[in-house]
């Protein structure tokens, strides 16, 4: 043997001594992929395998609407994808959503290392975007019935009609403290009070994670947004919270230790400010307080655009800031590939230490290993029979019966007697599936005249009536048809849908055609001698003292969503009327916002409710 084949030999031996990289060729199952294995494990085992462009992926959501192709996510890696309000498949119904989402996790599962998306969604009073599903009442319903097992039903059947579809993450519920009723997302939260707030949104994040995230029946809830939100000065949306510490946290804050001891894995960040600092980086809000004060160990994303928003001389710099606060993934949800190159340069200039890349990564893959989802990445067709099923509706229509609240009942008009033979219903709301859904329904903002499954108000009337032999008559603009005179007039007026920004209000006034249809009724009704009842959609308190004043009754309906029998059900005796304000009811606007309201004559305390 020569000198040069022995020293080859040595070396050829000295490097069979040196192990080779990972990869799952070599590994027939890894330790990843291994169900059998802690989520620690396949946790630490699937991060060791990542390369750091493949971490970055995954810290990445996009919207389905701005993705260049499907091949994109596996390109990328990225960690979700997600669907706005009114983003879905071209026919909208829950087989489509299904191959639609199951679409995107094969391109996913076609990866190098095969790590599945988590799909996002805004399912925040039942799974609102698909046609066909339960709508619940929006929040501020869910408040005034203040029932935390109601709570948590919604959120199981939720879950179940998401997991259907394939959707595994809810960005709800929402934890909002509304003290400014002028704010365009008032009906998202439960009420004024932290205390009712905390538990409701705990009891409905029970409900979606029902049976435990490794359950499957669960869904990955998101408790948002993080922290703020209904305390902006003014009711502006996106608005400065301008609270000492102590108030801050005791007001908007609170609800998020409930949520997290009801298991909460994942928050989302509000757009708002405190104290004129942006909440997407604030360092103190998003790590001080949530993580060192609340104890939370799960992951944090960005709302839609949210880092986008934040003052900075570039992009880079915005990005660096809000992950170094505390942002885990970032609803980016368009320019993703630009997002993607700022993190590599970031990245590799230390501006983003590698260590908080694998501590955003490793929140991230814990929450997948904990959902099942490397185990169950699809969709669940099972459930498809129980989207929109009478016994989900049931649980609906007992929601909406529980949630309205009688702030007046002159004469014990309600529950309607047994002597009244002829009823007159007024008004297009009471035949409008999309005024008592309102926003965020079908599409973003929610629409008037919205055709879905589920019974308006007018029908569920038109159907307990009938089974007592009483005659109904409808009339779109409060004139009764030709020789019908009624034994009662029900009018039913409100606001029109909207979300976010688009819903803030300079005044709380009822609108000018709704108003002039409340007197139209109140005049006919007079001139027939049969008392009023009106019935007003809303999705906060509005300045009703006119209303209030030429109506026999009247019940605040909120916006109860798609079975609108529950409503039915109040007025014919068939339900108690159990609801309560979860929110003062001011008088004038010098009540808003809500400190000091009940000390300043408001015209209906908080708690209030009448039981006839």
């Amino acid at each position: 043997m020569t000198r040069r084949a022995g020293t080859l030999l040595a070396l050829l031996a000295l490097l069979a001594l040196i192990p080779a990289p990972r990869s799952l060729a070599q590994d027939s199952t890894p330790p990843y992929l291994d169900p059998a294995q802690s989520v620690a494990a396949r946790v630490e085992d699937l991060l060791a395998r990542m390369s750091v462009d493949e971490k970055i992926g995954q810290v990445l959501q996009v919207s389905r609407d701005y993705l260049g192709s499907e091949a994109d996510i596996a390109r990328f890696g990225l960690g979700s994808i997600l669907s706005g309000g009114g983003s879905g498949p071209t026919v909208n119904d829950p087989v489509h959503w299904a191959d639609m989402i199951d679409g995107y996790q094969r391109a996913a599962l076609s990866s190098r290392l095969g790590i599945p998306i988590l799909y996002g969604i805004d399912a925040v009073h039942g799974h609102n975007n698909v046609r066909g599903a339960v709508i619940f009442p929006q929040n501020i319903g869910m408040g005034a019935a203040d029932d935390p097992q109601l709570c948590e039903d919604e959120g199981r059947v939720t879950a179940l009609e998401m997991l259907a579809t394939g959707a595994r993450w809810d960005f709800g519920p929402c934890l909002a403290v509304p003290r400014d009723l002028r704010w365009g997302r008032s009906y998202e939260g439960f009420g004024q009070e932290p205390e009712l707030v905390g538990e409701l949104g705990a009891a409905e994040i029970r409900g979606l994670q029902s049976g435990g995230l490794g359950s499957a029946t669960a869904v990955l809830a998101t408790p948002k947004h993080f922290a703020g939100d209904g305390g902006t000065k003014g009711g502006i949306d996106r608005g400065d919270a301008v609270y000492a510490e102590p108030d801050f946290l005791r007001l908007f804050v609170a609800p998020y230790r409930d949520a997290i001891s009801a298991g909460a894995e994942c928050a989302m960040v509000s757009f708002s400010s405190w104290n004129g600092l942006q909440d997407h980086g604030n360092r103190h809000l998003l790590t001080d307080i949530l993580r060192g004060d609340l104890g939370f160990e799960g992951f944090v994303v960005s709302d839609w655009g949210g880092v986008a928003l934040l003052p900075g001389a570039d992009e880079s710099e915005r990005i660096a800031r809000a992950v170094n606060a505390g942002v885990d993934m970032i609803m980016v949800p368009d320019v993703y590939e630009a997002y993607f190159r700022d993190v590599q340069a970031l990245v590799a200039g230390g501006s983003i230490p590698a260590s908080r890349l694998d501590e955003a990564v490793r929140r991230i893959l814990r929450a997948k290993f904990e959902l099942g989802l490397f185990e169950r990445p699809f969709s669940d067709r099972s459930l498809l029979g129980e989207v929109g099923s009478p016994e989900h509706r049931a649980v609906a229509r007992k929601a909406v019966a529980e949630s309205l609240v009688v702030l007046k009942n002159d004469g014990g008009l309600l529950p309607i007697s047994s002597t009244t033979k002829r009823i007159l219903v007024d008004g297009s709301r009471a035949q409008d599936m999309g005024a008592q859904c309102g926003g965020w329904t079908i599409t973003w903002q929610g629409m008037r005249a919205l055709s879905i499954p589920g019974t308006t108000i007018y029908d569920g009337i038109a159907a307990a009536a009938k089974a007592r032999d009483i005659e109904v008559a409808y009339s779109p603009d409060g004139r009764a048809p030709q020789g019908f005179k009624p034994d009662l007039v029900i009018a039913v007026v409100g606001e029109d849908p909207y979300a976010e920004g688009r819903g803030d209000s300079r005044d709380l006034a009822l609108g000018y055609s709704d108003k002039a249809l409340a007197r139209k009724a109140a005049v006919g009704a007079a001139a027939c001698k049969a008392p009023l009842l009106l019935i007003l959609l809303s999705g906060r308190p509005l300045l009703v003292g006119d209303e209030l004043a030429e109506s026999q009754a009247f019940v605040a309906a909120w916006l109860p969503g798609s079975e609108g029998e529950g409503v039915a059900d109040l007025l014919f005796g068939d339900a108690p009327a159990r609801g309560k304000l979860p929110c003062s009811w001011p008088a004038t606007l010098a009540q808003v916002p809500v400190d000091g309201a009940e000390a300043q004559g408001c015209l209906f305390p908080t708690g209030y409710g009448l039981e006839p």
